[in-house]
């Protein structure tokens, strides 16, 4: 393992890193799961409990939406398809129980876009059914086919029961694949993903209001709320500022009050506490690698490509570098084989870890060099 020291002061050349003390309190949060994740680079910023399972509520509706999504792409489906509204999905879904419902009564025939409509802005239950039993036959196998799309897309914590986010027994995503799920939701659909900033949305003589509290804070466009007794509060949501895009996702609050305020909070937190940072091979001078049985006893080497470093401000200045070797790096090398990875971590944020090449030729002792190397070798242990 290569000395920290000596990696890290090479990083601290890359510009000014931000004055806060090494020692400075990183951020908490009174929600059971909260994730940070910029966009761009899709990493992991933050995270409290990010990987583990959670009863995600109504932000299941994301998942649904995608699959409907992918399936028009597909050619599998229409906006303008019609399904019919089944008692079921009314009694399910609708006004019997609660207020989460598109407004739906049976027989209705809803287009594909307006059930969509229903969905994401109106965080209707009773749209979400319409849909499971239009595209699949039955929520039961459109929630398999969810699960099977998320695991396809390397969501691999979920597993979901239902298309509604209604309590289920096993119904689980994590924090950090929601946010993977909104990236992907924004890069693949942004023709649907306007649909997630609508103040409100209106079927016949019925109007729900979006409830995503972050829709009025500047730069922020989406994307949906959740609420059960047993999750708590929560909110996947996303925001652009100046060219730069970040997403949050909390879980687990009291209230609704709370909720808003604390996402405001992070949201807040995620453009102006974290920073991104490029480090390229041309700006990075790492140490030699020592090599076994070469003719000359180590190589230089550098990172591979460029690479994003992100994290809290304050992280920068105690950040861990390590360059790790699988083993020995063994005669004969050849100018960009991969020889290691450099690896680092920050205090709240997942590790970033790249590749690291050979940056010259070593080729291996003949046989008369073997023989010393090993007499060397032998003396050396002797001394120790």
């Amino acid at each position: 393992m290569v000395p920290f020291r000596k990696v890290f002061a090479a990083l601290l050349t890359l510009g000014a890193l931000s004055s806060a003390s090494a020692s400075a309190q990183m951020i908490d949060t009174p929600a059971s799961h909260a994730v940070i994740m910029d966009h761009a680079t899709g990493k992991i910023l933050y995270t409290k409990n990010g990987d583990e399972p959670m009863t995600p509520a109504s932000m299941t509706k994301m998942m649904t939406a995608y699959v409907v999504f992918k399936l028009i792409e597909r050619g599998e489906l229409s906006l303008t398809d019609k399904f019919t509204v089944s008692e079921d999905a009314w009694r399910r879904g609708g006004f019997p129980s609660g207020t989460s419902t598109m407004g739906l009564v049976p027989k209705d025939t809803p287009t594909v876009e307006e059930l969509l409509h229903g969905v994401i802005t109106m965080s209707g239950n009773d749209a979400c059914i319409v849909l499971a039993e239009g595209i699949s036959g039955s929520e039961e196998a459109f929630s398999r086919r969810m699960t099977e799309m998320a695991h396809e897309l390397g969501l691999t914590s979920v597993n979901f029961v239902n298309s509604t986010g209604l309590s289920g027994e096993g119904h689980v995503v994590s924090a950090e694949d929601l946010a993977r799920l909104a990236k992907m939701t924004i890069d693949d659909y942004p023709q649907y993903y306007e649909w997630y900033s609508l103040p409100s949305y209106t079927w016949r003589q019925y109007t729900q209001a979006n409830r995503n509290p972050l829709l009025e804070v500047a730069g922020a466009d989406g994307l949906k709320t959740g609420h059960l007794e047993s999750s708590g509060y929560g909110l996947t949501a996303s925001a652009v500022r100046d060219g730069v895009r970040r997403t949050i996702v909390v879980n687990g609050l009291p209230t609704m009050a709370a909720r808003a305020r604390e996402s405001e909070r992070l949201m807040r937190i995620a453009f102006q506490s974290f920073e991104l940072k490029t480090i390229g091979p041309e700006t990075l001078a790492l140490p030699d690698v020592e090599v076994w049985l070469g003719e000359t006893r180590t190589v230089p080497v550098s990172l591979a490509e460029p690479i994003e470093v992100a994290g809290h401000k304050a992280a920068f200045s105690n950040a861990k570098v390590e360059i790790v070797l699988a083993g020995p790096v063994k005669a004969p090398v050849k100018k960009g084989d991969q020889v290691g990875k450099l690896v680092i971590t920050m205090e709240g944020s997942e590790p970033t870890e790249a590749p690291i090449i050979a940056e010259a030729d070593v080729k291996k002792l003949g046989f008369v060099g073997m023989a010393l190397e090993g007499v060397r070798t032998f003396i050396s242990s002797g001394n120790e």
